[in-house]
């Protein structure tokens, strides 16, 4: 037996036996996000359920800011045994890093877990937009480039990153509107003071659009959202690098066995596909997902290799 060999067999050995005594003393869960919102309330619900299937505490800690870049930084500077996970979108992975300085190596500091949910964006139009489609903003922006405003959460948000594709492949222009996050955006929406907004699905805003204050005119998501069945996504329209969506999961440290990564995804899908925890994702307006960790991975590839290949070909400047 050559001695690489051996020393694989015996790292596996070595990972099977330190997941079989896994968890035996409370697992800290890091929420990247400040507390109250639907990714806290996620998951704490996740957690708490994960407590009782493991027979151990998963004790969750909110510690947000910078994009979720602080909560990700203490993930990734956490020892890799199993006893620290974080949930967190995958902006601080996919995005973060390609627009300011991160404290961490978003490909060897943090392991992918598991997939939990998807939060789509949509676009949608306000009382000073008189189009209904998709068709009729790319026909007013080549007819009068500019004249359309369209509002986002801010620079790097991922409805800003959908504008800047959309823009960039239907060859048009609009005129970008920046907020500092989305309660004011969607105020101002429904005031029309502008014609355009890309923002995440919420309850709200999903009433907003059944009273008619505002227009769904698009949606990214992996396919037609059950809350809002007859809005297509933008692949549906043909522009498929223009369906950004937020995909939220858990993350571990880089360097965590593999044997507790794998048993970690095993029993977070089992909870996920849960009718409770079902109810909550669907009531909260996401769309539940789950897979293996190197499912995870590689759609934080992609979104990675799709940013960088954005803010390189349309110059962009998100600070």
């Amino acid at each position: 037996m050559s001695r690489m060999l051996a020393a694989c067999l015996l790292c596996a050995a070595t990972s099977v036996s330190v997941a079989a005594g896994w968890p035996d003393k409370p697992v800290r869960v890091i929420v990247v996000y400040p507390p109250g919102g639907v990714s806290d309330t996620v998951t704490r619900a996740i957690s708490e359920e994960l407590s009782v299937r493991l027979k151990t505490p998963f004790v969750v800690e909110n510690k947000g800011g910078a994009g979720g870049t602080v909560g990700m930084a203490a993930v990734a500077k956490a020892d890799a045994d199993g006893y620290t996970i974080g949930f967190s979108s995958i902006s601080p992975l996919a995005l973060s890093p390609l627009i300011s300085k991160v404290a961490y190596d978003p490909g060897k500091d943090i392991a992918p877990v598991a997939s939990v949910m998807v939060s789509p964006v949509v676009l949608l139009g306000t009382s000073a937009f008189k189009g209904k489609s998709i068709h009729d903003v790319i026909s007013q922006s080549k007819t009068a480039p500019g004249s359309l405003r369209w509002a986002t959460s801010g620079p790097g948000s991922v409805g800003h990153l959908m504008l800047e594709q959309f823009q960039h492949d239907a060859e048009v222009s609009v005129t970008h509107v920046p907020y500092k996050g989305s309660a004011q955006q969607q105020n101002d929406a429904l005031g029309g003071q502008f014609e355009l907004i890309s923002t995440n699905v919420s309850s709200a805003l999903i009433g907003h659009i059944e009273r008619d204050a505002l227009r769904a005119i698009a949606i990214a998501a992996p396919k037609r959202a059950a809350f809002l069945p007859e809005v297509p996504t933008f692949s549906e329209l043909g522009y498929a690098r223009a369906n950004k969506m937020s995909v939220f999961g858990f993350f571990a440290p880089g360097g965590t066995p593999d044997a507790i990564v794998t048993r970690l995804n095993t029993e977070i899908n089992e909870v996920v596909a849960m009718p409770k925890i079902q109810e909550l994702l669907k009531g909260s307006s996401n769309i539940p997902m789950s897979g293996t960790p190197q499912d995870f991975s590689k759609a934080i590839s992609e979104e990675l290799q799709s940013n960088r290949e954005l803010i390189g070909s349309a110059g962009l400047k998100l600070q």
